[in-house]
């Protein structure tokens, strides 16, 4: 009975269990739910070669205007997608009407977090980053850009996948 329990529990423990790991997500945002989603092309937590082309699936409620910006491993952001104009639904970046043909992934290898700035009306200054951000600095800096919003008219979400 002893040998039945502790096989029982061996094979319980080892059974398929799968543990997945995401980076910190918190976002400052409203809680409207403007974005219902985004994603790479391959889906959250993919991994891309360096070379590789890649796409972002943006789901949203309403017309308004994105802005993507990208933080690497090494904590450099960039402006992928500036106030471009979507409708409502499902838009694929990256579109020829914002200038980019495509999006080709590039080092530093590790993790590659996206974010989407999201405001029904076209905001008014441009977001530019400069220098290394950790967490904190990142979120300040991104939300500083919607917080001119009302929070039923803007959304930050957030995706991510790997460089290898």
């Amino acid at each position: 009975m002893r040998t039945a329990l502790l096989i029982g529990s061996l094979a319980l423990g080892l059974s398929a269990c799968t543990v997945s790991v995401r980076p910190n997500l918190a976002l400052s945002s409203s809680g409207s739910n403007l974005i219902t989603a985004l994603q790479p092309d391959r889906g959250e937590g993919a991994t891309y070669a360096v070379g590789s082309t890649i796409r972002f699936q943006l789901t949203t409620r309403t017309a308004g205007y994105v802005t993507l910006v990208s933080l690497d491993p090494n904590g450099n952001s960039n402006v992928i997608v500036r106030s471009a104009y979507v409708n409502a639904g499902t838009t694929v970046f990256p579109r020829a009407q914002d200038g980019a043909g495509s999006f080709s992934v590039a080092p530093p290898r590790g993790l590659q977090r996206v974010r989407a700035l999201f405001t029904r009306a076209q905001p008014g200054t441009d977001l530019y980053f400069q220098g290394s951000y950790d967490q904190n600095r990142w979120n300040d800096a991104t939300s500083a850009y919607v917080q001119g919003y009302s929070p039923a008219d803007r959304d930050v979400q957030e995706t991510f996948f790997y460089i290898r």
